[in-house]
């Protein structure tokens, strides 16, 4: 095991099939059917499928016109994102009675660090065992687990024994878990990047633990370091518990596709405040907006404006976005669009993490 490796106990906790269990939790008769959360048959993307609707290869945006075609027995229900939030803050409160270095992902995962913990439990397998009966037992849902020595083997391990599973990598079998892993695991290495891994004849951990270091930042760039330390288990990461933001977004995806430049102007005036709104609960402002337009192609455009000085007032976001809208003509009829703000007032906190020897 390299010494550069820096110990850690580190839990990823993924809930299982969060939306939709969540829809099925609420509505029984929804329980044992194929379900998916946003979308339709007739347009619009998946946002997220049960098991059941998994087993017909549906997926998280997915088009609802495919889901449908996949599996012609799926039953659509709309999102409800302030009933997911208020289950998301439950598990999140479990979380925090264990270690306040807890950092969200998403409103259905997060890394927690408990190499010194609120229990004063030294295993991080039996936090992860425990955490996991209590979201069943108060909440009501399954949640899976991955624990390690970092963040990058956690989150890969969290998803070995789904649903309902977790799974512990050792400090000493860290190297020999990633060695056998199938490089498309690698959290990270996306779909192009594995096909030019492929090409390169880097098909598992082992594949990509052979190659030096230059050869990978000579295919893969400023990347390629990052692959050759990941490999060799060696992500040193911190869990932070206040994120920083680094954008805020809205966007609407519309039931018809628009093709006046008018009626877009009255769905940007919508998402503009929606946008406020979220600035204003976060008490965050911005510089640079930026106008996200898909067609109906399901091509996507951005176009970005960087200002002087700091806004979150809808009035100058939308002011913005519309002199973005009019900056050249639509190529297409537009499915989506959407406002975000970058260039955030957000301060960044760094924090030091004494790094400990412990036995799993």
């Amino acid at each position: 095991m390299s010494e550069e490796i820096q110990l850690r106990k580190i839990i990823h906790v993924d809930m299982d099939a969060f939306y939709a269990s969540v829809e099925q939790m609420d509505f029984p008769e929804l329980r044992g059917k194929p379900l998916a959360v946003g979308g339709s048959e007739v347009r619009g993307v998946v946002s997220a499928a049960s098991y059941e609707a998994r087993k017909f290869g549906v997926r998280s945006a997915m088009s609802g016109v495919q889901a449908k075609r996949n599996c012609p027995d799926l039953i659509f229900v709309r999102p409800r994102f302030e009933r997911y939030k208020e289950i998301s803050n439950k598990i999140r409160k479990i979380f925090l009675d264990y270690t306040d270095l807890v950092e969200p992902l998403s409103l259905d995962e997060a890394y927690l660090d408990v190499t010194q913990n609120k229990k004063g439990n030294p295993s991080a397998s039996l936090i992860a065992q425990e955490i996991r009966k209590r979201i069943h037992d108060e909440v009501g849902l399954n949640a899976s687990a991955g624990i390690s020595v970092n963040k990058f083997v956690a989150k890969i391990a969290s998803d070995y024994n789904k649903p309902n599973g977790q799974k512990t990598v050792n400090p000493e079998e860290v190297e020999r878990f990633l060695e056998n892993l199938e490089i498309k695991k690698f959290y990270g290495i996306g779909k192009v990047t594995k096909e030019k891994m492929y090409q390169h004849g880097i098909f598992t951990g082992k594949d990509l633990k052979s190659k030096t270091r230059e050869y990978l930042e000579q295919h893969f760039g400023k990347s390629g370091g990052f692959y050759y330390n990941i490999v060799r288990g060696i992500h040193n990461s911190e869990v932070k518990p206040n994120r920083i933001s680094k954008s805020v977004a809205a966007e609407h995806t519309f039931n018809e596709n628009l093709t006046s430049e008018i009626f877009m102007l009255e769905k940007l005036e919508r998402i503009a405040a929606e946008l406020e709104k979220r600035l204003k609960k976060y008490t965050l402002s911005g510089k640079t907006v930026t106008l996200k337009i898909k067609y109906s192609d399901f091509t996507t455009q951005t176009r970005s404006k960087t200002l002087p000085y700091f806004i979150a007032d809808k009035g100058l976001l939308l002011e913005t976005a519309k002199e973005l809208l009019f900056q050249e003509r639509m190529k297409d009829s537009v499915r989506l669009l959407g406002i975000s703000l970058n260039n955030l007032n957000t301060d960044v906190k760094k924090t030091v993490v004494v790094q400990l020897r412990f036995e799993f």
